[in-house]
């Protein structure tokens, strides 16, 4: 009898094959397409690379691994721990605030970025003070799996 090794992939680019999530973030951030553009964008970019997975005989399909900016920041979104500056007033994190902590907006500044270790990737600094209260305030690691159950297999 033989076996077959299970495999496992991290770290899969999130991007598209010809960046539709960098085009698709440009849109929505200069306000010429929707939020639902957006996920929408997202979603069939996430069930395509899903499935190629799949396809390629890869065992466990990771989910999770998705992000519309970078992972850090959305661990940070997931914990709740807002810097008080962005007026988050709890709920479920939303583009405005992801984005703004992000990016900026026109009334307060992005969050610091710096670089992962000596390479080009950059992510969000967290910004974690005595006074940080951690909630779960984002609930996508729990939906996108359920949407990689649901709608790609």
């Amino acid at each position: 009898m033989t076996r077959k090794m299970a495999s496992h992939i991290v770290g899969y680019p999130r991007i598209g094959p010809k960046r539709e999530l960098k085009f698709a973030l440009e849109s929505f951030w200069d306000g010429k397409s929707s939020a639902d553009d957006l996920q929408k964008v997202a979603a069939d970019l996430r069930c395509s690379i899903w499935k190629q997975m799949a396809d390629a005989g890869i065992k466990y399909i990771p989910s999770n691994t998705f992000s519309y900016y970078d992972q850090v920041l959305d661990t940070t979104a997931m914990i709740g721990a807002v810097p008080q500056r962005y007026g988050w007033n709890g709920g479920e994190i939303g583009f405005d605030t992801y984005f703004s902590m992000a990016r900026g907006n026109a009334s307060v500044p992005a969050m610091e970025m710096t670089k992962w270790f000596d390479t080009n990737y950059h992510y969000i600094v967290p910004e974690l003070a005595p006074d940080t209260k951690f909630t779960y305030a984002s609930h996508k690691a729990v939906s996108e799996y359920k949407e990689a159950k649901a709608v790609c297999f």
